[in-house]
């Protein structure tokens, strides 16, 4: 598998707290890489560092070989790096192909070209599978599945190289939520994207990721293909580590 993303030896912090330590992480063409870890752990830290919203403050990127500076978030978007959070930046009272070239719009200055956007959000939903009937449609009328559908397009179409997704199946349902890993899987078929997914669920992770890294206290302990752990072994890592703390009196959210 060929190499697409690289962070070594990553360090960030916050005043006093340390976020991220000395981690590296590799992402490789196609891949599904689940990245797990407790509340704190620094693992949306390390996503805003890779997308461009964080400096480091020690350590390199290195991008399809290239030792890269992410200057800022749009930089990374330039390099094909995109991210999906959790409140996922929708403006409900807007169509849908309006939100799908949000901050990205066609024009023919000064006017928006409305017919082309409505034309490409509809031909890239098709692409990747994503049913919505009408583009027209408001963002506020959607359900939550459609909605984090329409964000994680969005970001494919910007990206088409690696795709960071936090926690995307926040507050969904078992039904919204299986759409959305229905698409992750479409997405992985392609063998084109590769992406990083911050989820909860180490029965999702087993599912649909490819490899699977534990964070904790800012720094990656644990590194393995996914067909080679288990449910048991990931919930007892981390469950281990949970006891810990309360027995050493250092708590945890």
């Amino acid at each position: 598998m060929t190499e697409l993303l690289r962070a070594e030896h990553i360090s960030k912090r916050f005043g006093p707290v340390t976020a991220l330590r000395d981690v590296s992480l590799r992402l490789g063409r196609g891949e599904v890489l689940g990245l797990i870890g407790d509340n704190g752990a620094g693992k949306s830290t390390l996503i805003k560092t890779l997308c461009g919203f964080h400096r480091p403050d020690s350590g390199r990127i290195v991008v399809d070989g290239e030792e890269t500076t992410l200057r800022s978030v749009g930089h990374a978007r330039s390099l094909g790096i995109d991210t999906v959070y959790q409140d996922l930046a929708l403006v409900d009272q807007l169509s849908v192909y309006h939100n799908m070239f949000l901050n990205r719009e066609v024009v023919r200055w000064p006017f928006l070209r409305n017919r082309a956007m409505r034309k490409l959000a509809r031909q890239h939903l098709d692409e990747i599978g994503v049913d919505i009937p009408d583009v027209t449609v408001e963002v506020a009328r959607l359900s939550g599945g459609q909605r984090q559908a329409i964000a994680v397009a969005r970001s494919v179409y910007s990206a088409r190289r690696v795709l960071l997704l936090d926690e995307p199946l926040a507050a969904m349902g078992a039904k919204e939520g299986a759409q959305i890993l229905d698409l992750i899987a479409d997405l992985k078929a392609r063998g084109d994207i590769a992406m990083i997914l911050i989820v909860h669920n180490y029965a999702q992770v087993l599912d649909v990721c490819d490899r699977v890294n534990l964070l904790q206290h800012g720094t990656i302990t644990f590194d393995k293909p996914t067909a080679e752990t288990s449910l048991d072994e990931l919930t007892d890592l981390v469950v281990s580590e949970y006891r810990r703390r309360r027995a050493t009196g250092t708590g945890g959210r």
